[in-house]
């Protein structure tokens, strides 16, 4: 265990028991202000640290960092340093921030930190690539058992492979951006030809993604064994998806115009050295897998999941509790599997873990399973119903660790889905 997460650490910066950015955690993003263009910072309680004003301070000599490395709109060449490296400026701020060091005295104090209310968080990344898994047992049974045969709910290759498609970067967006309702063609039951229309069933789904942060060459894959050298952090996913749109495309689900309208991101990404104290053992894979997919020891991460549904106007109210243990194939097995034909990683590639559904209908991650493809509306507090997401509702991702006290989360990711443009 680094020296940063340590749980007995406390910092000078008061922070709320509730709150998901302790001393522990230390997240990076990128933020802008009303006088600042975007720059990297550090989330810390209800402020923000600015990584800019403690390099050029001095606050972070000896690390080695390049001039100008965080006064840039996006972390892709910090992250890119390596982890070793983005791990020693975590333990620096760490210390920085440690309830008994003064080196940031209050007049530093006082330009370091900006209060999270005045600061505009933005895309964290440039993305050059985004990948979609399927690699919750329970939701892939899910949808096998609606869509195709309750007898045989997963395909025959479920259990041997990380199942997986390549999406699209370009339309990730952060969170608080507006999704606008997509359109495409749909097909009513009762109707033998399609016809092009907004979408009727548009959907959020509750993930989490991972970031590589290195370039590897073409042919090299990446072994399970040497996985997370590769992987610098997580953020909250939601892939929206338009589920008419998507049924149509292909059976079972199709993953072209029904998913590349939009995709929400959590801003700050929480490095995988922050989750290391929340390790656990992922449900055992039987068959057994093959040699290049074999895992060993904990590989997945005990992260407690909310979903929850504001209507405008209204409150937001929980509609689902799930938990990123639940995955079947692990962040490891994932990437091994990515590049054993030789598929290349680029700096800021994002990886979605695919819907994470728990074994009960409350911790499922989808409209789709929670109102069972709509032929069980979902009754909100104010008496509406829901089939899937109507216009002006809002859908919040929520995230967080905790044990014995100490609490490591995500923030929030947040999109509120607009009408479909004329």
């Amino acid at each position: 265990m680094t020296n940063a997460n340590d749980p007995s650490l406390k910092s000078w910066v008061e922070v709320s028991p509730d709150s998901d950015f302790p001393i522990q955690n230390l997240p990076f993003g990128i933020f802008k202000t009303r006088y600042l263009s975007p720059v990297a910072g550090v989330a810390i309680g209800d402020y923000v640290l600015d990584l800019v004003y403690l390099h050029e301070n001095g606050f972070l000599d000896g690390i080695g960092l390049p001039p100008g490395i965080f006064n840039q709109k996006y972390l892709n060449d910090f992250i890119a340093m390596g982890r070793k490296k983005t791990r020693d400026v975590r333990e620096r701020i760490s210390e920085l921030l440690r309830h008994d060091n003064d080196e940031l005295d209050r007049p530093a104090r006082e330009i370091a930190l900006i209060p999270m209310r005045e600061v505009q968080m933005q895309m964290p990344l440039r993305v050059p690539n985004y990948t979609d898994f399927y690699s919750s047992e329970e939701h892939a049974t899910n949808v096998g058992s609606m869509f195709r045969d309750p007898k045989n709910a997963l395909l025959p290759n479920w259990k041997h492979l990380p199942v997986g498609y390549h999406g699209r970067a370009s339309s990730i967006v952060v969170s608080g951006t507006p999704i606008i309702r997509p359109k495409g063609q749909i097909k009513l039951p009762d109707d033998e030809q399609p016809i092009f229309s907004a979408s009727r069933k548009m959907d959020f789904e509750l993930e989490v993604a991972f970031i590589t942060c290195s370039e590897t060459k073409l042919g090299q894959p990446v072994s399970v064994a040497d996985a997370e050298n590769h992987t610098f952090g997580f953020v909250l996913f939601n892939d929206w998806s338009a589920r008419d749109i998507q049924q149509w495309e292909y059976v079972p689900l199709g993953p072209f115009l029904g998913k590349n309208f939009g995709s929400t991101i959590s801003p700050w990404i929480v490095t995988l050295d922050a989750l290391e104290p929340f390790r656990v053992d992922g449900p055992v894979q039987n068959p057994e897998v093959l040699p290049y997919l074999k895992s060993h020891g904990p590989k997945n991460f005990d992260i407690r999941l909310e979903v929850l549904l504001q209507p405008e106007g209204g409150d937001p109210v929980t509609i689902s509790r799930s938990n990123f243990k639940y995955m079947y194939w692990n962040v490891n097995q994932q990437l091994a599997h990515h590049t054993i034909n030789g598929c290349n990683l680029q700096v800021g590639d994002m990886y979605a873990s695919g819907t994470i559904s728990g074994p009960s209908p409350g911790s499922y991650g989808s409209m789709l399973e929670l109102t069972w493809n709509g032929s069980k509306p979902m009754v909100l507090p104010d008496g509406t119903e829901r089939q899937f997401i109507n216009d002006n509702d809002t859908v919040i991702l929520k995230g967080y660790c905790e044990m014995n006290g100490l609490r490591i989360g995500f923030g929030e990711c947040r999109g509120k889905i607009l009408p479909a443009t004329v």
